[in-house]
Order: C-alpha cells, then sequence, then structure tokens
C-alpha cells in the first residue's frame, strides 16, 4: 500500500481534481455497438494537425533539443479494450496524444484473421510520410498487472472547480457553477456540467489490429506531406481491391493559427484564421491556482452556449454529431472566427491553457455500397474510414511565441522579452520538465 504523505492540496491537484473532472466530462468510451453486416476488412485512417504556441512543425530546439520534447509525446504502449499492452507501436496514437506538426495512425482488421496480420498501404506519390510504401503489422499484446497500490488521503480534499462557458464579454447570469470537493456527491458529479463526450470509432491498437506507425516503421511527417490520391491496401484476409481516393477536403487540414493576447483580468478576445474544410469549432481554457485559503481552485471555460464543458469533444467528431451539436450551439460555426472569453474568470490565475479544435469532413466509404432496397443482400467486402481535426494550444492571453531557430526567424531571448516566458520556459512548464 502507498501512503501519500505530501500536503493536500497537491494530492488533489494532481488525482482527485483530475478524476472529479473525468467524471463531470463524461471521458467514458463506450463500447461499438455490432454493425448489421461487419465486413471482410476494416481500415480506420485518423489524421491530424496540431499547433502548438505558434508552431506547426516540430523545430530544432537548442538547450532542449526537438527530440527530448518528441520523447515526451511519443508513447512505448497503448491499452486496448481487452485490458492489454500493444508492445512496438513506435509513434502510434499521437493523432490523440497531441503535439506538434502533422500526425496519422492507420489500422486494419480483417474478419478472417482475427488475431492480427501484416498488410501493405501503396500511398499517392510524394505523401511525404516517412516511409512508402506503408508496412502495417500487428503488434504483440502482454498481459497487464492488476494494480493493487492505494492511495490514502490524510485529510478530506479541499478545494473547488468553476465553470463558465459561452462566448460573451461578461459572465453571464446564473455562472458560474462551483464544484466544492469538500462537499462531493454523485449528484455533484452528474449535474455539474452536461459532459458530452464522443464514442471511439477510430485507429486504435486494438488486439489483431494491423497499425502505422509501428516499431518497424515510425512516421516522420513533414508541413509539405499530403495524402491527396489514390490509396491501395493489399495483405493476408485483405479482400481485393481495397483501394480508396483521399481528395483535398480529407487531406491534412490547415495549422489552426489562434491568437488570444490580452489581459488576463480583462475579457479576452480570441481570434483565428478561418480553416476552408473546418465543419465546426470548439474553445476551451483552463487555469489552476490556489483560492484565498490556500485550497486548490480549478477555473475551467468552454466556447459552448449551453454548459458544456467540452473536454469529452476535443477530438474526431462524426459529421452526424457535428451537425446536431451546431444545432445545439455547443460548437461553433465555421464562419465564426473570434469569441470573446468573460472578463475577470481568470483573472487570478497563474497563467491559463488555451485549446481550440477544428473539426473535418469525415469520410465513410464502403464496398460494394449498401443497396437501396433494405430487403436486398448485402456482403460489404470492406469499409474505410478518414477522420480528420486540426488543433491549437496556446497561453491564453499571451502572442503566438516564435521558437529561436524556427524557419529561419530572430532568436528572441529572455532579455528581449521582458517579463514574457520563452518558448523553452512555456514548453518545460507544461510537460513539467
Amino acid at each position: 500500500m502507498i501512503h501519500i504523505h505530501r500536503p493536500v492540496h497537491a494530492t488533489l491537484r494532481a488525482g482527485v481534481l483530475g478524476a472529479a473532472l473525468a467524471a463531470a466530462c463524461g471521458l467514458a468510451h463506450a463500447a461499438p455497438g455490432a454493425s448489421p453486416a461487419t465486413p471482410v476488412a476494416q481500415y480506420w485512417m485518423d489524421i491530424a494537425t496540431f499547433n502548438m504556441m505558434g508552431m506547426d512543425e516540430m523545430p530544432e530546439m537548442a538547450g532542449m533539443g526537438g527530440g527530448m520534447l518528441s520523447g515526451m509525446m511519443n508513447r512505448n504502449s497503448r491499452t486496448g479494450r481487452d485490458g492489454r499492452h500493444a508492445k512496438g507501436v513506435g509513434n502510434f496514437g499521437e493523432t490523440r496524444g497531441g503535439g506538434i506538426g502533422r500526425r496519422v495512425d492507420i489500422a486494419l482488421y480483417t474478419r478472417d484473421n482475427s488475431a492480427g496480420t501484416s498488410a501493405l498501404q501503396q500511398v499517392p506519390a510524394g505523401a511525404d510520410l516517412g516511409a512508402a510504401p506503408l508496412h502495417l503489422i500487428t503488434p504483440p499484446r502482454e498481459s497487464v498487472q492488476a494494480g493493487g497500490d492505494t492511495v490514502e488521503l490524510p485529510e478530506r480534499p479541499r478545494g473547488r472547480i468553476l465553470f463558465y462557458w459561452g462566448c460573451s464579454a461578461d459572465i453571464k447570469a446564473g455562472q458560474p457553477r462551483i464544484l466544492d470537493m469538500s462537499k462531493l456527491s454523485a449528484q455533484d458529479y452528474a449535474g455539474f456540467m452536461q459532459g458530452r463526450h464522443v464514442a471511439d470509432r477510430g485507429a486504435r491498437a486494438e488486439a489483431g489490429h494491423a497499425i502505422w506507425p509501428n516499431e518497424r516503421e515510425n512516421s516522420h511527417i513533414t508541413r509539405r506531406a499530403s495524402l491527396v490520391g489514390e490509396h491501395t491496401v493489399s495483405g493476408d484476409g485483405v479482400p481485393a481491391g481495397l483501394s480508396f481516393r483521399i481528395d483535398e477536403r480529407h487531406d491534412f487540414m490547415p495549422s489552426l493559427k489562434v491568437d488570444s493576447a490580452g489581459d488576463l483580468a480583462a475579457s479576452i478576445r480570441v481570434h483565428w484564421q478561418p480553416v476552408d474544410t473546418a465543419r465546426a469549432y470548439l474553445l476551451t481554457a483552463m487555469s489552476g491556482g490556489m483560492d484565498g485559503n490556500n485550497a486548490p481552485e480549478m477555473v475551467i471555460w468552454s466556447s459552448s452556449e449551453p454548459p458544456e464543458s467540452g473536454f469529452g469533444l476535443l477530438d474526431y467528431i462524426s459529421n452526424a454529431n457535428i451537425d446536431k451539436w451546431l444545432k445545439e450551439r455547443v460548437l461553433l460555426a465555421p464562419s465564426q472566427t473570434e469569441c470573446a472569453i468573460p472578463k475577470g474568470i481568470f483573472a487570478n490565475s497563474q497563467g491559463a491553457m488555451l485549446q481550440a479544435i477544428a473539426y473535418g469532413d469525415e469520410l465513410n466509404l464502403v464496398h460494394p455500397p449498401r443497396p437501396a432496397d433494405p430487403k436486398a443482400a448485402w456482403k460489404p467486402e470492406w469499409s474505410v474510414r478518414v477522420r480528420n481535426k486540426s488543433v491549437a494550444m496556446n497561453m491564453l492571453g499571451q502572442e503566438n511565441v516564435e521558437m529561436p531557430a524556427q524557419h529561419g526567424r530572430r532568436q528572441r531571448d529572455d532579455d528581449s522579452q521582458g517579463e514574457r516566458p520563452s518558448a523553452k520556459k512555456l514548453l518545460k512548464g507544461l510537460f513539467g520538465h
């Protein structure tokens, strides 16, 4: 048994607040439902573009090293719904984990090779993904040791979560909602935020799934990369003719450029350059600090018009859900390019992080197509799902930071920026190093 002897506010900040937030936002994954006709082969491709503090490509960072930053963002294992780790995944999974630059995750499942297969994907000339063709392999899986450790809190946790929502220069009536950690109940969790979330429908390192990238081939995707063109997948258990085309609308989305310079004590106007292929947008911001009683306090804001935190939505969303949540004004319209954060909600924070997402159009293909007659027999050979998003993460209230060695821009040191923290310090602070 592990006994925690650090101060209660540290334990609360690291664990209890996070658990409360996850429960309130409804972050649990739903098990996928069975389809009426399961294709012989199912293929998933997740595409993501990440922008962090103005960077949309991994820079060379003197003193810190792009390799070290990449290592902090990489994962060395993935756990599927079977509770087992997939080993040898390389940098697979970065479309979920974030980072800087462009990312692709691919997964393939074949019905007749349920234990796994290997496949070859031919990609368009000049795709520039770091490999061509792509070798999809099924990584080995290992058991996960059941955790027997427990954490004991030295006393009942203290602290609050304050939740604001909506694009407005001033705090709207009825806000904030406050969750007092010293008075928790199941009803508090259920009623704090609506907690919409999206089902897991994309590329995962599940049992029997052949994936790319992997230990054999890691992805090294540059800003020049493009997926436009014909893609052909072949391999053991893969039906002949699994071929599909990706057009410009379903290629890598442009980098989402978001600015939010301003005083945290005032209303901050967040504005962004429109992304032509975006179907909708969502913004969230969060800060952590201490209140006047030296208890942890977390402030959360989202751009949703109804009280929705959005933390369960910072991922891929199906076209149907995008349309639904646009009508409910949970998401921002693709024509919108600015949103005001209410005055003063982050005034007492030591710094706040802003995250924005542009949702792309989801491509769904099946061969042969479903017959128009619902009574007609249908035996699909393969299905393809391609999902897309563009994500930006910035320090709220600050201009995007230019990296010292990024694309020939002039170097900025700490002295020239006054009290504004350098990009290196921001990144180190963000990742806790």
